[in-house]
């Protein structure tokens, strides 16, 4: 392309989820109530598992990271989106759009990594139960979150800095409620080739390697329960389960819709996809945590009666 065709960006447009004024407002309404939830919710169970000594355990800490995670992520599209609303604009500046996409990247990854240390975690309580205590040590519970901080930021780093070599031309509008890297590719005027080759092996790497890890800790969890004599003792090994497998059934079943095919197949549908995994799935983890846990259920209670004391 001709270098007379080329303009520098200096903003992108977001389009958001619909184009009409009146859904945009229901619309407005909804994720700002979901915000809301979000981030009341999750501030409720870092609070309950920090205020509830019987909860310091590797299980618990882990919940609580994935809670300070669930916040940072909400915090990288949602606000930015409420406030455009508010103000009567669609513009996001270049720097703040890599910005996003940089802690989207990062956050999102995050997620998957903690959802498989937490796998592992259960792999290791109903397979390995007398080596627990041993296995499951402070320090290893804390070198596997800040691995997983430093691969992810890493991985994020790389992603951004191919995506600002990229060159935009006078297509600057994006078909989404914030930079979703996918959609931000399809608007650049260069040669997406490097960027789509690292997301299928880079990406495809941090992405399966977690994921690869849930797999395997069920599969042998599986393999453990079903040897129980008692449906009593296999029901009771799997509830401390089941909220971990309904949020990665909600998590990857919608990020391997999207991200796992080329930024060229990406279509406005997709976005429906992108809110599960971006809003919906931090809106509904603390409720699948603590609804189904009887723990948690008796730490929040604890806390909320404290609250009212002062």
């Amino acid at each position: 392309m001709d270098r007379d065709n080329q303009t520098m960006v200096t903003e992108f447009l977001l389009l958001g989820l619909s184009g009409q004024s009146k859904q945009e407002e229901i619309l407005f309404g909804l994720f700002l109530w979901m915000y809301l939830v979000t981030i009341i919710g999750n501030i409720l169970i870092i609070l309950a598992i920090g205020c509830d000594s019987h909860l310091h355990t590797p299980m618990y800490f882990f919940l609580a990271n994935l809670s300070c995670i669930d916040i940072c992520f909400s915090s990288v599209t949602t606000p930015k989106m409420l406030l455009n609303h508010i103000l009567g604009s669609k513009s996001i500046s270049y720097v703040e759009c890599m910005t996003q996409i940089y802690f989207f990247i990062t956050f999102i990854n995050m997620d998957g990594f903690l959802l498989s240390v937490m796998a592992y975690d259960r792999y290791v309580a109903i397979c390995c139960p007398l080596h627990y205590s041993m296995i499951m040590k402070p320090k290893l519970c804390i070198l596997l979150v800040v691995v997983s901080w430093v691969i992810t930021n890493l991985h994020a780093l790389l992603h951004t800095l191919l995506m600002v070599r990229l060159t935009f031309c006078f297509n600057n509008t994006v078909h989404h409620f914030f930079c979703d890297p996918y959609a931000v590719l399809k608007l650049s005027c260069s040669d997406t080739f490097i960027n789509d080759l690292m997301v299928f092996t880079v990406g495809g790497l941090i992405f399966l390697t977690p994921f690869t890890c849930i797999i395997i800790s069920y599969v042998y969890i599986l393999s453990n329960v079903l040897k129980l004599p008692s449906a009593h003792g296999i029901r009771k090994s799997l509830s401390t389960c089941g909220s971990h497998l309904t949020v990665v059934s909600l998590f990857y079943g919608a990020i391997l819709g999207v991200y796992m095919r080329p930024s060229s197949s990406y279509s406005v549908q997709d976005t429906v996809a992108t809110v599960i995994f971006t809003v919906v799935t931090p809106l509904v983890n603390p409720f699948i945590y603590s609804l189904r846990n009887r723990d948690m259920k008796g730490a929040l209670r604890k806390l909320i009666s404290n609250s009212r004391k002062f």
